[in-house]
């Protein structure tokens, strides 16, 4: 019973996180995109980086903060 309690609220974290900047990790570029339309539903997310040529499956994730 505990189980479930805890993956409920773990799920309902993920639910309301705040939505966050991706980078690439090899130049830094904002400007980076999912390789492919099927990333992060039936295959592990693949990134692309037009600057530098970077393909790979690490970025640079920075959330907001949240305003005081």
């Amino acid at each position: 019973m505990k189980f479930f309690q805890n993956l409920n609220q773990m799920l309902g974290n993920l639910r309301h996180k705040k939505p966050s900047m991706i980078y690439c990790p090899k130049c830094g570029n904002p400007d980076i995109k999912k390789s492919s339309s099927l990333d992060s539903w039936l295959i592990p997310a693949k990134y692309m980086c037009d600057k530098c040529g970077y393909f790979g499956s690490m970025i640079m994730e920075l959330e907001k903060k949240e305003d005081e």
